[in-house]
């Protein structure tokens, strides 16, 4: 998910979103120009305002550890599908691409045949592209020799950072990179086990939506929360 200057995967449950202040930094309690007992809006990234979906993906999803290798093989399936594409037609999609992969069981994904494609192709509801379709095919396959192998997928991705969130620190939406020398080396790495649809974006992406990368700007609520 390029949520990064245009970036816009855990079901959102929002209570209260709140607003986005750009003038004094997150998280913050009550202030004198709020009047006493009352607790200003919180401050988040700014993408995440534009839709109900983006706001809850970042309070609760983006930038979160994840050491669950069922839930890093469905953010690789969906950062593969997302490519060309924003990232809110990828939220608005997901319960349904849920469904259709299977709860994105991986051993159930790679064990499909022509049928099941042809199945996905005609399902209105998930992002029809048979190269995506197949990818994940392929990228399940890929997924569970290379989890057989390392004996976790998350596990072996996490070596990268040495079990610990590389911090950004970043203070404005355009600082924040789309790829890094880190996140191509993972990609070629990934091309060489045999997954497609998987370029450094799509892995800077799959990094700051799985933990590896805490991308949340200084001033946002979650910056100093990502590894809760």
């Amino acid at each position: 998910m390029r949520i990064s200057k245009r970036k816009s995967r855990r079901r959102s449950t929002i209570a209260d979103p709140g607003t986005y202040s750009s003038d004094k930094p997150g998280p913050r309690g009550a202030d004198e120009s709020c009047g006493p007992g009352v607790v200003p809006p919180l401050a988040r990234c700014p993408w995440s305002e534009s839709h109900p979906l983006l706001l809850g993906y970042h309070d609760s999803e983006w930038g979160m550890p994840v050491h669950d290798d069922g839930l890093q093989f469905e953010f690789l399936v969906l950062e593969s599908f997302q490519a060309g594409l924003s990232w809110l037609t990828v939220l608005k999609k997901r319960e349904r691409f849920r469904e259709a992969f299977h709860g994105f069981d991986p051993a159930r994904i790679a064990s499909y045949g022509e049928s099941d494609l042809e199945r996905l192709l005609r399902d209105e509801g998930i992002i029809r592209n048979e190269k995506k379709i197949r990818a994940a095919v392929t990228n399940a396959r890929a997924f569970l020799a290379l989890a057989e192998k390392e004996g976790s997928f998350s596990n072996w991705l996490w070596g990268f950072v040495e079990g610990e969130p590389i911090v950004g620190g970043w203070d404005a939406p355009e600082q924040v990179p789309s790829e890094t020398p880190l996140s191509r080396l993972v990609s070629g790495e990934l091309k060489r086990r045999g997954f497609t649809f998987m370029g450094p974006v799509v892995v800077y992406s799959h990094m700051q939506a799985v933990g590896l990368v805490n991308d949340h700007l200084r001033r946002c609520f979650r910056y100093g929360r990502s590894s809760s």
